[in-house]
């Protein structure tokens, strides 16, 4: 697929310097006053491709491929070269894929973390889309990605904390069904559950946002976001609820997996996290 994509976009020869990290700054906006394409290659073509090869084996990869699809529309230069970046990233790193190292040791583990509103463009303060967060989530079990997302999310938060929280109940909304589903097969056949029950780890790196979901009672801050996002807060374990099968716990951000799905981080933590996700 990497080489498919890569002919697609005419740097299979290698002529194109590669690149180190598949996104850099300032993230993308509409650009409408920006320069034209310049190649011909079928722009939603080569977004398609990127897609597909990021739901299966380069997560590292998904925050920049979201981000150039959200203007399939009316591609210009500027997201014509953000293409072409992830080309000659992959291209760079064409031989490699995920390697897993199961821990039997590690049951699910949910990393997740939200950009607040960093595509905000003071020159385009007009367009609402520049402050929508961003979402970005992996799910793991016995310490292998088994599922990853990186998405604008669908409302305006309104602070740092309602961001974070927000992502939190998005990747929750997709681990609280794998979870039963996972207790149901292993009625079938035994998998790793820890023990005494099953205990879903979720790595936060946000300390307000832990607050908020730790605390059982709804504030003048948080009561907005009460009725769609406090889903999951009936299995959190807390002092109150013991018997809760899901744990948040404070993540460091250097340790954060999920901090790639969210924005163009430097290189050195790009390498340090691609390595804890994928092993290379």
């Amino acid at each position: 697929m990497i080489e498919r994509i890569t002919t697609f976009l005419g740097i299979a020869d290698g002529k194109m310097n590669e690149k180190l990290t598949p996104v850099g700054k300032p993230l993308l906006n509409k650009d409408l006053l920006g320069v034209p394409r310049k190649y011909d290659w079928e722009y939603r073509g080569a977004i398609g491709m990127l897609t597909y090869l990021t739901g299966s084996v380069r997560p590292d990869i998904a925050m920049a491929t979201h981000q150039c699809a959200r203007f399939s529309v009316n591609p210009m230069r500027s997201h014509e070269q953000a293409v072409m970046r992830i080309g000659r990233y992959l291209l760079s790193t064409k031989e490699k894929g995920m390697i897993y190292h199961p821990n039997s040791d590690r049951g699910i583990e949910v990393f997740v973390d939200a950009d607040f509103a960093g595509g905000w463009d003071p020159e385009d303060a007009l367009n609402a889309d520049n402050v929508y967060s961003r979402t970005g989530y992996v799910i793991c079990y016995a310490g292998c990605p088994i599922y990853w997302q990186s998405k604008l999310q669908t409302e305006i938060a309104l602070s740092t904390a309602e961001a974070e929280y927000i992502a939190l109940s998005q990747a929750l909304r997709e681990t609280i069904p794998m979870t039963n589903l996972m207790r149901e097969m292993n009625v079938i056949f035994p998998l790793f559950l820890p023990k005494p029950k099953f205990v879903l780890k979720v790595r936060e790196d946000n300390q307000s946002c832990i607050a908020m979901t730790n605390n059982p009672t709804f504030t003048p801050q948080t009561k907005h976001i009460a009725i769609k996002y406090h889903h999951f807060r009936k299995h959190v374990k807390t002092h109150s609820n013991p018997d809760g099968f899901i744990e948040i716990e404070y993540c460091q951000s250097d340790d954060q997996m999920a901090d790639i799905f969210t924005k163009p981080v430097r290189d050195d933590i790009f390498f340090k996290l691609r390595l804890k996700m994928l092993n290379w």
